[in-house]
């Protein structure tokens, strides 16, 4: 019984020296509370806790209270506890003394805030006055970076998607194309496909260039249509100038800003949307078609470009292409006082309109023509031999475009092949123990994947004969 008094004796001696220390602390502590501006308590004891530890003490007072506070309490319940904390809350509340009591209902305040009497916690707009400008300032700073972390930055002249955009739809599989349409975003509308649905509501809001799941979990790519898109996928009514050979005429013409191009044959309007975008908003571009549903069609498609491109960009695509429903051969007054850069002629006989163009044609200035079979090449050249223009046949070309398929070699199971090099007597074992082990398979690294490359089994083959003329002076 002696020896159980002695260690009730030194533990209750401990405890009251554990007390007497946690009582000095707390006075030191009102101490420090007089001396620093006003404010939560949480937020001070946060403080002064934080200066015992010299690592911590700056961002703690670049905190405000909550965060401070929120800060505290991970800190508190990663603490553990010293066995003079656990002796004490294992005595009953009639032995400790009134400060440690004092002490543990500061405690059970500080780590339920809720609890707190209303005195001891001030509001919010107190609480911004006496943490000065830059506490203040700090949680409106550290929402814009956050934001800045999970939203992407918008270009400059680009937008979200919005209504009446012209879309690109792609599903791919194995590497290749599975599922391509372009249409146009429509409020209440629904994408259909053989992969699932999507709605169009789904994608107002939305960046461009982004996956999205239909209801079947088959990812569907959505991005903006390029003009090159739209020419390939917009209505028509006769065949269009491919942007193959679009992109070659424009070279051959040498069509720059400012430009004023004549084109006859306006078709489906492909050439002219690229006519318009090379002359830009200082040029200007005068087609001529001499069927009235083509000429309407051209017209329609022109106009639905500029309403996406207005949508997408927020400023005006430039309205620089005059369509005319005229028979160029027979239309000389059209071109009346008019002078052109360069002439690019998609016809069945264009020969039959070159008298008529080639006096509005700047002198050195380039004809490109546009025309499908051989045989209509040939009577070109016949009629400018018979006829004796001023014009010089420059070049006769095609433009094949060849698509390749490039990707790395892959087995049966779906694992990568690798390369093997030749067996030079080399010691091996060390592969095998450890191919023997189980361990999990890796990537192979840069150059050890063989790659397969062979010719796209679709091939856009012959599509046009591009003849280029050129003026001379006699």
């Amino acid at each position: 019984m002696a020896v159980h008094a002695a260690h009730r004796c030194m533990y209750l001696h401990r405890l009251v020296t554990a007390c007497k220390s946690i009582q000095t602390h707390s006075r030191n502590r009102d101490v420090f509370e007089k001396l620093v501006i006003p404010c939560n308590r949480t937020f001070l004891t946060a403080s002064v806790r934080s200066n015992e530890n010299d690592g911590q003490s700056k961002d703690s007072l670049k905190l405000t209270p909550k965060q401070t506070q929120k800060q505290d309490l991970l800190l508190r319940r990663k603490r553990p506890l010293s066995p003079l904390e656990r002796i004490s809350s294992l005595l009953p509340q009639d032995v400790l003394s009134p400060e440690v009591m004092h002490l543990r209902e500061q405690e059970q305040h500080e780590e339920d805030p809720q609890r707190c009497d209303p005195e001891t916690v001030t509001d919010e707009g107190n609480l911004e006055t006496h943490s000065g400008p830059e506490l203040g300032e700090e949680p409106k700073a550290a929402a814009f970076h956050h934001a800045e972390g999970h939203v992407y930055p918008s270009l400059l002249g680009e937008s979200l998607l919005t209504f009446g955009e012209l879309l690109i739809a792609e599903h791919r599989k194995k590497r290749q194309v599975e599922f391509r349409k372009m249409f146009q975003l429509q409020k209440g509308a629904i994408l259909q496909s053989n992969w699932g649905t999507i709605k169009h509501d789904d994608l107002v809001g939305q960046q461009a260039g982004k996956f999205l799941k239909t209801g079947r979990g088959a990812p569907i790519f959505f991005r903006r249509a390029s003009l090159e898109d739209y020419v390939l996928y917009m209505k028509r009514g006769p065949a269009i100038a491919y942007p193959k050979d679009a992109a070659n005429m424009l070279m051959m013409m040498d069509v720059t800003e400012g430009d004023c191009v004549l084109e006859s044959g306006s078709g489906s309007g492909a050439m002219s949307l690229f006519l318009s975008r090379a002359v830009g908003s200082r040029g200007s571009v005068l087609s001529i078609e001499v069927r009235t549903d083509h000429h309407r069609r051209s017209v329609k498609n022109y106009e639905r470009w500029r309403t996406s491109w207005a949508l997408r960009r927020g400023q005006e695509w430039p309205n620089n292409v005059e369509f005319l429903n005229a028979d160029l051969s027979t239309a000389s007054s059209l071109l009346a006082g008019r002078g052109f850069h360069s002439v690019a002629l998609d016809l069945i006989d264009p020969h039959l309109v070159l008298p008529t163009v080639l006096p509005h044609l700047h002198p050195g200035a380039v004809c490109a023509i546009y025309l499908a079979n051989i045989t209509q090449v040939i009577d070109l050249l016949e009629g400018l031999r018979c006829s004796a223009l001023p014009v010089l046949c420059e070049r006769i070309i095609e433009v094949p475009v060849r698509q390749w398929l490039v990707a790395p070699a892959l087995q049966k199971d779906g694992q990568y092949c690798t390369r093997k090099a030749p067996n030079l007597g080399e010691d091996t074992s060390s592969e095998e123990e450890s191919s023997a082990d189980g361990e999990a398979p890796f990537e192979p690294g840069f150059g050890n994947v063989p790659y397969i490359a062979r010719p796209h089994p679709e091939q856009m083959s012959h599509t046009a004969f591009l003849v280029k003329l050129r003026k001379f002076v006699r």
